[in-house]
């Protein structure tokens, strides 16, 4: 089982809120960092597996982050040596083709429009917990 931490890029308050809501539901027991600009999701990654992050088991990504995009960070990521295996999940209410499109293009091993019904949220978020945290066999130094 993956036990490391989800890092979830994400910038509205509610949004974190129902997300940290539906995993303590689903009894997600990795921790769940939230940056709320492009550029804290960049600067926990920099520092992530030198002593002072560890480097995340799967990250959830917000296409409209401040700054740039989120697929400004996802471009950024695959550049990563250290990190460019991590699972990435776009996690957006964005359901445009030209998104989906350029979410893979630039390495998105996902693509989930957040529902706005939270139950539905909660149900979306014990699936991935099932899929990503424990059945997903990845890299050793992912899985924790």
């Amino acid at each position: 089982m993956n036990t490391r931490p989800v890092l979830y890029g994400e910038d509205d308050e509610n949004d974190v809120f129902l997300v940290q809501r539906a995993f303590k539901n689903a009894g997600i027991e990795n921790p769940l960092k939230v940056a709320r600009t492009t550029d804290e999701a960049i600067e926990y990654m920099r520092s992530a597996g030198r002593g002072q992050n560890p480097i995340p088991g799967l990250i959830l990504l917000d296409l409209n982050l401040p700054r740039t995009s989120g697929c400004e960070v996802l471009k950024w990521i695959r550049q990563q040596p250290r990190l460019g295996r991590v699972p990435v999940l776009i996690f957006t209410s964005s359901a445009r083709e030209e998104d989906v499109e350029k979410g893979y293009e630039l390495g998105a091993n996902a693509y989930l429009v957040k529902p706005s019904d939270p139950e539905k949220l909660f149900e979306m978020v014990r699936v991935l917990k099932d899929f990503w945290l424990v059945q997903n066999r990845g890299p050793q130094w992912v899985r924790g």
